[in-house]
């Protein structure tokens, strides 16, 4: 796991070449002619041709004013009606709230007047016809309300999600956000040993993995590294390079991953030492989630390959969110 320093470190000192500079919140990756972002796993031929740095700085966590507008925005992209709805139905609690109020005032104006009282059984059906009216509209406006808030506050922890780094190599920190469209992330959260088990169990299943664009974050939350042993014969040199490009990603700063990762598991009602899995659809929204090792198999039988250039179109194939 890497660590962030509270004054800038230069890891490596860049070449005297044109640059790009790319700031993503707490690290400032500087590389020459082009950003490398988009090349997932690169071998060690194709990484001596490149050079670049990372300045890497405190923490700076995003403001929960900026990520609450973020989620509002995507929520009303995925239920672009619900604005709608919810403003009809307070249109038509107030119509009956006002329905209702002249029917009150009318049925005392009945009951206080033998003239009118006849009028009072007709006036008192009304009434109940409003009171119902708004009953039904109001808890419709409720349900709505709550589903809203709910999507917002999940919006909200994958924002939270896309703003944690990875490192994909010694030269390169990224955020998560930037795996969006051409790969799907498989959190695997636990102790070393159980990182190590899913390792092993992971191996029959790599092509599959791969082609379908499936990259693991191995996060030990008990401090140790888990041992990753690859075959580095010269018969097994194509299938090692997928094993490593499948586990090539690290967690950086490990307090932000943990503070996000315990806020999870409390949540769903999960005890902080049980070891997790979360898997990530091509879009950057949580597929699903649960106990234990990872469903390598499942994950082979239902999610499509990615083919030619991985741009995302298939993001809704990726299941249910």
């Amino acid at each position: 796991m890497a660590s962030v320093a509270n004054a800038p470190l230069n890891l490596l000192k860049p070449l005297n070449l044109p640059r790009h500079k790319l700031r993503f919140g707490s690290c400032i990756v500087t590389t020459p002619f082009r950003s490398t972002i988009n090349e997932p796993f690169l071998t060690p031929q194709s990484s001596k041709q490149r050079s670049s740095s990372i300045i890497c700085f405190a923490s700076e966590k995003q403001s929960s004013t900026d990520t609450s507008s973020t989620a509002r925005i995507r929520s009303e992209v995925l239920t672009p009606f619900r604005s709608v709805r919810m403003f009809f139905y307070l249109a038509f609690i107030a119509s009956g709230g006002l329905g209702a109020l002249i029917a009150t005032t009318q049925l005392i104006a009945a009951l206080t007047n033998p003239s009118r009282a006849l009028d009072a059984p007709e006036i008192a059906k009304g009434l109940g016809i409003d009171i119902g009216a708004v009953s039904l509209f109001a808890f419709l406006y409720y349900r709505e309300n709550t589903a809203k808030n709910a999507q917002i506050a999940r919006l909200s922890r994958e924002e939270n999600l896309s703003n944690l780094k990875l490192r994909l190599d010694e030269k390169r920190v990224v955020p998560v956000s930037s795996f969006r469209g051409f790969a799907r992330l498989v959190i695997c959260a636990g102790p070393a040993s159980f990182i190590t088990e899913s390792f092993k169990f992971s191996e029959p299943f790599t092509e599959g993995l791969v082609e379908r664009g499936v990259l693991v974050v191995p996060f030990a939350t008990d401090g140790n590294s888990p041992s990753f042993e690859f075959d580095e014969s010269e018969e097994s040199k194509d299938f090692t390079s997928k094993r490593k490009r499948l586990w090539q990603l690290t967690p950086v700063i490990v307090s932000e991953w943990t503070n996000w990762l315990d806020e999870q598991k409390k949540l769903a009602g999960v005890s902080s030492d049980s070891p997790v899995y979360i898997s990530l659809r091509l879009d950057g929204r949580v597929r699903g989630s649960g106990r234990g090792y990872p469903p390598w198999n499942a994950f082979v039988a239902q999610l499509p390959p990615v083919k030619g250039m991985w741009s995302g179109l298939l993001d809704g194939f990726d299941g249910r969110v």
